[in-house]
C-alpha cells in the first residue's frame, strides 16, 4: 500500500468524520502564515486525542508541545467548562501564534501559554504544586521524551493517561545502535514505560497523511 493510498484513506476519514471548522482551519492557515513547520498533528489524529481525553473525563491536561495550537485547541475542546489546559511551548513565535489562535476558538479562557524550555516549565510547574493532570501529551524534542514522561508521572495521580508521540521514527526507533536523538530518546521513553512499575503500557504504528509513525500510550497505575 502506497503513501498515497494512505493519504487518500486519511482524506476519506476525515472528510466522513472530522469535518473541519473555521477555529482548526484559521489555526492551520496562521501558523502557515507565520511560517511555522507543518508538523501538527493530522485532523483525525487530533479527533483521536479529543476522544481520548473525553473517555479519560479529563479536566486537566497537559502538553507538552504548542506549536500552532492546532492539537490544543482539539484537546481542550474536550475539557468541562471548569476544565484547565496548560500547554509548554519553547519558541516565543510559535506560542504567541498558538494564543491567537486559542483565542480565536474561545478556549483563550481554559488554556494558558507557558514559553521557555520544556523542562524548566515543567521544573517551574512542579514547585506549584498543582492539581494532578489527568492526561499529558508529549509531542515535543524527541531527544528528551524519558524526561518529559518522567516529570509527567511527577505530574500526574493513578488513572491518568501519558501519550507520547511520534514513537515510530519511520521505523528507525528499532535501530538499537542509532546514535540519533530523537531515536535514542524515543527508545529510552519506551523503554522506561515498559519496566516503570507505575507504568502500563503499549505503541501502535500508524500510516497517513502524516506518512508512517506512531505513538505510545501508558497509564498511570497506583
Amino acid at each position: 500500500m502506497s503513501h498515497q493510498q494512505w493519504t487518500a484513506v486519511d482524506h476519506y476519514f476525515t472528510d466522513l468524520l472530522t469535518p473541519a471548522d473555521e477555529a482548526l482551519t484559521a489555526a492551520l492557515r496562521d501558523s502557515d502564515a507565520a511560517g511555522l513547520p507543518q508538523i501538527n498533528v493530522a485532523p483525525n489524529q487530533g479527533k483521536f486525542l479529543q476522544l481520548l481525553a473525553q473517555i479519560q473525563g479529563a479536566r486537566r491536561i497537559l502538553e507538552i508541545g504548542t506549536l500552532g495550537g492546532y492539537s490544543t485547541i482539539w484537546l481542550a475542546r474536550a475539557l468541562p467548562s471548569d476544565g484547565r489546559l496548560i500547554t509548554l511551548e519553547y519558541s516565543p513565535v510559535h506560542a504567541e501564534v498558538a494564543r491567537g489562535n486559542l483565542a480565536r476558538a474561545g478556549l483563550d479562557k481554559i488554556t494558558e501559554v507557558r514559553v521557555g524550555p520544556a523542562l524548566e516549565s515543567l521544573a517551574a510547574l512542579n514547585v506549584e504544586h498543582p492539581e494532578p493532570f489527568d492526561l499529558v501529551f508529549i509531542d515535543a524534542d524527541k531527544a528528551n521524551n524519558p524526561h518529559y514522561v518522567e516529570w509527567s508521572l511527577k505530574l500526574t495521580r493513578p488513572g491518568s493517561l501519558i501519550i507520547v508521540d511520534n514513537v515510530v521514527r519511520s521505523g528507525a526507533v528499532t535501530d538499537a545502535a542509532s546514535t540519533e536523538p530523537s531515536i535514542q530518546g524515543t527508545r529510552e521513553a519506551l523503554e522506561l514505560i515498559a519496566r516503570h512499575p507505575k507504568l502500563t503500557g503499549t505503541a501502535l504504528q500508524t500510516v497517513g497523511v502524516k506518512g508512517y509513525d506512531g505513538f505510545a500510550l501508558a497509564r498511570v497505575l497506583d
